[in-house]
């Protein structure tokens, strides 16, 4: 078996392609040892991979802008899609059917300000017809503390990425009533990311081959067979719960089998974070995109 480290930015089930890949046996069957680990203030995605001790990474293409903002190379490419919507949620203290976005303005709302959901939330409501200025965005910290937050009683509404808003449903803490994701439409979301020698190897067409067998499984088996598989990298979130997160990730079309980058995905990426100001430039596709390796 052939050692395959794999390094996260964030641990969701928005990331069920990869998860399943690891939990479904896939990467097993190709025939890696596979150890997952999300990153930690002290050690990157971005350094696991340039240290050696990564081989891939999930991270996001807008990652790679802010460093060629800086005026430096990129050297990671992002050679896969996992997720072509945001999958971030709204989640409301009590139900509301006729939620519209323009209810948040002057409301108190719980944002992750982490930079990519932050800038994906600011142009939704862009796009919904309400500017982020008119909301009360409170930053409660990392997703642990916006979670802890809104159950201590802070803020009307919160933003976060499933399952942690559909565990607020069925605890009975928030309702959950608008997707980030059908507000903004397609967009390169999330992204498999490796060094260019890496991708050059064998070992990179071997994951290929069984990341695309994932994201078959992720899109044509039922969500609570998914759940059932991937249960044991979700260990305080109910099976039901996350089955519900998976079955709405599916129907909202986040998970397309073809894992190529989408130029035009891409674009819609640049555009969210022109309009927050986080970008100078629009970046070219060629400069941070490659094929995946089976491809190549």
């Amino acid at each position: 078996m052939e050692q395959l480290n794999i390094m996260v930015a964030r641990h969701s089930a928005f990331y069920s392609p990869l998860i399943a890949a690891i939990a479904a046996g896939f990467l097993r069957d190709a025939g890696f040892e596979v150890n997952y680990a999300a990153m930690t203030p002290q050690k990157s995605v971005a350094d696991g991979l340039r240290d050696g001790s990564v081989q891939v990474g999930q991270l996001s293409v807008s990652a790679s802008w802010l460093q060629m903002e800086q005026g430096e190379a990129n050297d990671l490419l992002h050679f896969a899609q996992i997720n072509e919507r945001d999958g971030f949620f709204i989640a409301a203290r009590e139900s509301d059917p006729a939620f519209s976005w323009q209810k948040l303005a002057g409301r108190e709302v719980l944002v992750d300000h982490f930079q990519q959901p932050l800038a994906m939330f600011k142009y939704a409501a862009h796009q919904m017809g309400v500017e982020y200025d008119a909301i009360r965005a409170i930053d409660a910290g990392d997703v642990d503390g916006i979670i802890q937050a809104f159950r201590d009683g802070r803020g009307e509404y919160v933003h976060l990425q499933g399952p942690a808003p559909q565990q607020l449903e069925h605890d009975g803490v928030g309702h959950v009533v608008a997707s980030v994701g059908e507000a903004i439409g397609p967009v390169a979301f999330s992204t498999l990311v490796a060094t260019r020698k890496w991708l050059g190897g064998d070992a990179a067409r071997a994951f290929m081959v069984a990341y695309r067998q994932a994201r078959r499984y992720v899109n044509d088996n039922p969500a609570a067979e998914i759940a059932a598989a991937e249960a044991e990298f979700f260990p305080g979130i109910d099976q039901t719960v996350l089955a519900s997160t998976i079955a709405t990730y599916q129907r909202l079309g986040c998970w397309n089998p073809d894992p190529r980058i989408q130029p035009r995905h891409y674009e819609v990426a640049l555009d969210v974070f022109l309009h927050s100001g986080l970008i100078s430039r629009r970046h070219p596709f060629e400069q941070v995109v490659v094929p995946p390796p089976d491809e190549a």
